[in-house]
């Protein structure tokens, strides 16, 4: 759209280094982005991330030291935002294909979305209350939310320079060319234009703001419109309005750059040798005009809200979960306003109304030169055009678990450790589904978290209520952004006759267990998985997670009692083999450590191996200290937030941390201790966090079998501490710097498909 004469585009302040919403507080940080910064395609990477503001301690006492002291402990805020820049840096990697790219710039965006609603939500919640530092940091909430805006800013203006500046053109290389509406030819226009008329006008509903229509409630992500209405005929009279852009249309509408049949849906062909790509949102905006007859539009900028989602479901209060946990989400979707995105073009009068009406502060306030709600543009990177993504990796398929043959004869006579995303998901799959259609099985007992739509594990379970079967499901309704589809799957297996079991109240439900009751010639038999990731066969293609699956009288027999318990109303405090949150894990973990720093002081052999996607848990974190200190040996893998600070001479020296990440999401968890060559281990769904210690039920089962925990250790635990291609490793400041493969050293890709064709059983 054409600006009208005299607007003043926000973009021109930007150039300028002036502050585009005005309002300016000398507390609040500046909102200044006219700093020239070297494009991305010329950055070069020091490979170190964001700088730290806290220095290596010096102990001169190891007598004396206190591990709870706070300057021993990184914030896990600020350190969830080094996660994401390892992801950005990913969209960064020209080694990485072009649409994969493009995936983790909006898997950047996307979990940016996520912190906000979440976990910056929380702080903000802590400054208006007035409360004390909560963390083992001890960094004040207000000091928190100014560091997170910070570098927030910092990395998003890397994200939208990589977007504009490289990945835009390298696009365009290769034929895919985002483009506005007036760059297109006049048929293509009409193309366009009809479609407006036909698809998106009809459920459009544009609301003027005046005072007998106030400034309506603005839903949580949802991409609107401000815009300035001038009467055609009375110059004098100007209105303001507000327009939602749908979600439920298409966000990007692809069109031919050469003489191929337009897709009357718009959508993309394979065959298109050159495609154009609009954003719906900017047809909306060229064709606004039609909505207010009678009035010109003078000048538009879009905006988006980020609420608070993190609110607290009144569980002890509720008659009915399913009812409290409904009423929960749709009142999420208008919690308290977190964070306001304007879009490119804003002008600086709209971006003044919106702040006015929307009562927010000039820090709450992120300007965005690229494509708002960019976390959607995960499906322009999902077009079909293989040669610009990964290609498929080998995958292998237990032959034990292929469907054809009977799974519990081979289970009976062995354990079986799967690891996935190398091993296929189908023989978890399959060996649900098996059971759901075996004559000799009796009853099914199922955890569900995150299940996925049109989940091939629902549907095994209602098979197995059709076929007559005592089916159990235990679906947790409070999983995060999963609650509306829980509650679907919940009802329908309700409906089926599956016993379902919505949640434990005042506990989230994340173990991952799947128990299958058969009569057999001998009598009664157990079978059990027990897992580290969701029952979920899509994200099992990108997560990297572990699975056991085992006949083991003890583990079923553990798994038997704790399923009563999720049911019933027991209380256990210690299973047989199972670590169990919240009552058994943090003190079995905490004694393990213990008796790890025991045993060293007596043969000098002490070792811990941790890989888990969070380190946070101050109770844990001061365990492990203690024991660096006697000289244990402790190596450490975390994909996400650690706030262990590793490497401080004279408390932490002997503890390494590092990162990896890559084309899949690393997401299993195995703890591994020496125990003077008894070795321990354990693997199941457990972080070390104060959530999931003391607020979840999670399981850890050990792994038994000495061939399965030796493969592990060489298959994935050393592999990956010798990673030279995804690691980022943390310094004692807290920084991470990527691992840079010196001349002469072998390469070793933990990610790569080829180290994990063998079984690891």
């Amino acid at each position: 759209m054409t600006l009208a004469k005299g607007q003043r585009d926000a973009s021109a302040f930007i150039n300028k280094g002036v502050d585009v919403v005005t309002k300016t507080d000398s507390k609040v940080e500046s909102k200044t982005t006219g700093v020239k910064k070297k494009s991305p395609a010329k950055r070069t990477h020091s490979r170190t991330l964001v700088k730290r503001e806290k220095s290596i301690p010096v102990i001169k006492d190891t007598k004396s030291v206190d591990v709870t002291n706070p300057e021993f402990y990184l914030n896990r805020e600020i350190n969830w935002i080094d996660f994401d820049r390892k992801v950005l840096e990913q969209a960064e990697d020209k080694s990485v294909p072009l649409l994969e790219r493009v995936k983790f710039l909006s898997i950047f965006f996307n979990n940016l979305d996520e912190f906000f609603m979440v976990r910056v939500a929380n702080v903000w919640k802590q400054v208006q209350s007035g409360a004390e530092a909560t963390g083992a940091d001890k960094l004040p909430p207000r000091r928190q939310l100014s560091e997170i805006g910070r570098r927030v800013r910092e990395l998003s203006e890397e994200a939208e320079d990589l977007w504009r500046e490289v990945l835009v053109p390298e696009l365009e290389k290769q034929s895919i060319r985002i483009v506005s509406y007036a760059d297109l030819s006049q048929k293509k226009r009409e193309i366009l234009s009809n479609y407006f008329d036909h698809d998106i006008y009809p459920i459009l509903t544009p609301q003027v703001i005046d005072s007998g229509h106030p400034f309506p409630l603005v839903s949580n992500t949802s991409i609107n419109f401000i815009i300035e209405l001038v009467n055609e005929k009375n110059k004098s009279d100007v209105r303001y309005a507000r327009l939602k852009c749908p979600n439920n249309v298409p966000r990007f509408l692809y069109l031919p750059r050469g003489k191929e049949e337009v897709n009357p849906k718009l959508v993309y062909d394979s065959n298109y040798s050159e495609v154009n790509v609009v954003l719906v949102e900017d047809l909306i905006e060229e064709c606004m005009e039609r909505l207010f007859p009678g009035y010109k539009v003078n000048a538009v900028g879009q905006f988006r809200i980020t609420r608070n989602t993190d609110g607290e479901i009144e569980e002890d209060e509720a008659d009915d979960l399913l009812a409290a946990v409904r009423d929960y989400v749709d009142q999420r979707r208008f919690g308290d306003i977190v964070r306001v995105e304007m879009g490119r073009g804003m002008p600086v009068r709209l971006a003044d109304l919106l702040i006015e009406h929307l009562e927010v502060k000039p820090h709450q306030i992120y300007k965005q030169r690229i494509p708002l709600a960019f976390s959607e543009f995960m499906s322009l990177g999902c077009i079909d055009r293989p040669k610009l993504q990964y290609k498929p990796d080998p995958t292998k398929l237990a032959k034990e678990l292929d469907g054809e043959r009977d799974c519990f004869d081979a289970i009976k006579k062995r354990d079986i450790v799967l690891y996935h995303p190398y091993d296929r998901f189908q023989a978890v799959l399959n060996f649900i589904d098996q059971a759901a259609r075996d004559p000799k099985v009796v009853a099914i007992k199922q955890t569900l978290y995150r299940c996925g739509s049109n989940s091939p594990v629902v549907r095994s379970l209602l098979e197995a209520r059709r076929r007559g079967k005592q089916v159990t499901a235990v679906v947790e309704l409070k999983a995060r952004f999963d609650e509306e589809r829980n509650i679907n799957w919940a009802e329908e297996l309700e409906r089926a006759g599956v016993n379902v079991v919505y949640g434990f109240v005042g506990l989230k439900i994340h173990a991952k267990l799947c128990l299958v009751v058969r009569r057999e010639e001998s009598g009664i038999k157990r079978y059990v998985h027990i897992g580290t990731g969701n029952y979920n066969a899509s994200s099992a293609k990108i997560y990297t997670d572990l699975g056991l699956i085992t006949a083991d009288d003890e583990i079923c027999a553990d798994v038997t009692d704790l399923f009563n318990v999720m049911t019933g109303c027991g209380d256990i405090s210690s299973y047989r083999k199972l670590f169990v949150s919240p009552k058994s894990l943090r003190p079995s973990i905490t004694k393990l450590i213990q008796e790890e720093v025991a045993l060293h002081r007596e043969h000098g052999n002490g070792h811990i191996m941790i890989k888990c996607n969070q380190l946070v848990d101050g109770e844990i974190i001061a365990e492990l200290y203690k024991a660096s200190m006697a000289g244990v040996k402790i190596e450490c893998v975390v994909r996400g937030i650690c706030c262990l600070r590793p490497g401080i001479p004279g408390l932490s020296e002997n503890i390494s941390v590092k990162s990896i990440v890559g084309r899949y999401l690393e997401h299993a968890r195995v703890y591994w201790f020496h125990h003077n060559g008894d070795e321990r281990m354990y693997i199941g769904s457990a972080d070390m966090m104060s959530r999931n210690l003391n607020g979840r039920i999670e399981v850890l089962t050990p792994i038994d079998n000495e061939k399965i925990r030796r493969n592990i250790m060489n298959n994935i635990m050393r592999l990956q501490l010798s990673d030279t291609e995804q690691s980022w490793i943390m310094e004692p400041t807290g920084a991470y710097k990527r691992y840079v493969r010196a001349k002469g050293v072998k390469k070793v890709d933990a990610q790569n498909a080829q180290n994990h064709l063998k079984s690891l059983y």
